[in-house]
This record gives structure tokens, C-alpha cells and sequence, in this order.
């Protein structure tokens, strides 16, 4: 029975996280992907491109070095010309889910 339990719910936590990856995948296509996304000349991929110098990727989805901390710190409190996120705009669920796919291993 133990068993069960345990690939019971290890099930469910993989399916919540793959939920959570979808809808964070969502909410950056929603609100960052228009200055942060990898293709194109994006103003906050080239801000970040001209800051690290290659020390570490521009494009908010190739890191790895964020932590979910850091991310809900700079969506809500934002940073130079990147205005901050309001719970209106981002609630605090899908700032989680936004935290976690950017920082899901890949």
C-alpha cells in the first residue's frame, strides 16, 4: 500500500508541475516575451545583453542562474525602465508558475 501512495503522489506533483510549467510558459509569452524573449531584437534582451556581456544569457529563458526569489523580486518591484507588475496583472499564482518555469531544469 506504501507503494501505491508514493506513486500515487509522485504522480500528482509531476502533473501539478507540469501545469505549473504551462501556465508559467503562458504568463512569460503574456507579459515578458515582448522585451525578454530570445528572438529578435527585444529591448530587455538587448539590455541585458549590453549589462552581462555574455557572462550570462540575455534571454530570460536560456538562465539559469535566477531564482524564484529574484524573479518575483524584479516583477514586482521592477528595474530601470521595466516597470513593476501589479497583482492585478500578474497575480501571485501565476507569478509562482512564472517562477518555476523560469527556473525549471531543463
Amino acid at each position: 500500500m506504501n507503494r501505491s501512495i508514493i506513486i500515487t503522489l509522485t504522480t500528482i506533483f509531476t502533473v501539478c508541475a507540469h501545469a505549473d510549467s504551462e501556465t508559467g510558459k503562458a504568463v512569460f509569452d503574456e507579459w515578458c516575451a515582448t522585451c525578454h524573449a530570445a528572438e529578435g531584437m527585444m529591448p530587455g534582451t538587448i539590455a541585458l545583453e549590453a549589462k552581462y556581456q555574455d557572462s550570462v544569457p540575455a534571454a530570460l529563458e536560456e538562465r539559469t542562474d535566477m531564482t524564484p526569489e529574484f524573479i518575483r523580486h524584479f516583477v514586482r518591484k521592477g528595474v530601470s525602465v521595466m516597470a513593476p507588475f501589479r497583482k492585478t496583472e500578474i497575480s501571485d499564482k501565476e507569478l509562482d508558475a512564472l517562477a518555476a518555469y523560469l527556473t525549471a531544469p531543463e
